[in-house]
């Protein structure tokens, strides 16, 4: 296993000195990224010998240092590399952790998981760590109990022809989510973590700034999620075999009854149809969560939002909007767009689709009853 681990750094000169010989005492392929400092850390990378080191100027973010190791790592053929921060946090000689679990499970994306002690956080870093476990979650499906920490182990290979569009802080969420998509392992591990005094923490984290970038990458994650990646994994999961099981599993052999199968379809289409794009799965989930009915099968039911009925779906909304305020069925094209004539449309479209909500809803409802009626007592009488 060829590994290197990669620093980076910025204005931690009081900190970088001890990290680096830590490091070495476990490893000679280390790779440091001084990311514009200007304090003491040209002198103290001086001391050091025979260690790659990459300097530039001006600071330009974390993220763009770590890609700038993960290049450099890349070109030497290093199979994973290390990422350790430099403010003493952590333990370099965790670094076995690492190398042990990606022995164990090779090409993974592995994430320190530090022992969060209550007393010893904010209140702001705590509930930072809840929010950005929770959205990864959402976004991927994987359960990491710290996805905040910067000491992690990336599998080159996996990651090394992907482009990433942030550069600072929030592209520690980003390449997690995206590498999670790419359907890399992403697991953890558990690793020590050093609280020092609140008067010698060193952060170069803005709590405004850094989190609502943080916040707009995630709003931005969140929408390619609900229309992009979630429908077509979907579409993906429909095999015949799937369908089959999913089918016996959840409908015709589960212990709800007809008419809480039926309210959980009609829920799921009626939300599913509803003009709230990006945000029809949330509020499918929370109905059915609220009323007592199936998440899955209204989260699936909702999924008739899926790209390639999109069009469909905004055709008739607009045609059965056009029907309710009297405009006419017909959809009409002129070059003189005006603000008006474009309210008009958008008001056609809003009050079509939820018409065609309603009205697919119930019809999709009244339909599953009499196929579970059908069916489920076709099987119980074999039975």
């Amino acid at each position: 296993m060829k590994y290197c681990v990669i620093i980076p750094t910025y204005n931690n000169e009081k900190k970088l000195e001890g990290v680096i010989s830590d490091v070495l005492r476990i490893t000679k392929d280390i790779i440091i990224v001084n990311d514009g400092s200007t304090d003491n850390t040209k002198a103290i990378l001086d001391k050091f010998s025979n260690l790659k080191i990459i300097s530039y100027s001006p600071n330009r973010g974390k993220g763009y240092a770590i890609t700038k190791g993960f290049k450099d790592a890349i070109a030497s053929q290093y199979d994973y590399a290390i990422t350790i921060d430099s403010d003493g946090q952590h333990f370099p000689s965790d670094i076995d952790v690492f190398v042990k679990k990606a022995e164990e499970i090779p090409d993974s994306l592995i994430v320190g998981a530090r022992n969060l002690e209550p007393e010893k956080l904010s209140r702001g870093s705590r509930f930072a760590n809840r929010f950005s476990n929770f959205w990864y979650m959402f976004l991927t499906g994987v359960k990491l109990t710290d996805t905040q920490t910067g000491f992690r182990l990336y599998p080159l290979n996996q990651i090394k022809d992907m482009k990433f569009f942030t550069r600072k802080y929030e592209f520690e969420l980003e390449i997690l989510v995206r590498a999670a998509w790419r359907r890399i392992n992403v697991t953890s591990a558990p690793i020590r973590v050093y609280y020092p005094p609140r008067e010698e923490r060193i952060s170069h984290f803005r709590p405004f700034t850094d989190f609502a970038r943080i916040s707009l990458l995630n709003t931005a994650l969140v929408i390619i999620t609900l229309l992009y990646i979630k429908p077509f994994s979907f579409l993906k999961y429909l095999t015949r075999e799937n369908v089959r099981e999913f089918i016996n599993k959840h409908i015709l052999l589960t212990e709800d009854t007809n008419i809480q199968i039926a309210l959980a379809v009609a829920l799921g289409i009626f939300t599913g149809i509803l003009p709230i794009w990006g945000f029809q799965l949330i509020l499918a989930i929370g109905l059915a969560h609220l009323f007592k009915l199936s998440k899955l099968i209204t989260a699936v039911a909702a999924n008739i939002s899926i790209p390639p009925n999109i069009p469909v779906l905004l055709y008739l909304s607009y045609i059965a909007g056009g029907i309710v305020m009297g405009t006419g069925s017909s959809i009409k094209f002129s070059a003189n767009l005006t603000v008006k004539s474009f309210e008009t449309s958008l008001l056609q479209y809003v009050m079509g689709g939820v018409v065609l909500a309603v009205v697919m809803g119930i019809a999709s409802g009244l339909i599953t009853f009499i196929l579970l009626k059908f069916f489920r007592k076709k099987r119980m009488v074999k039975e």
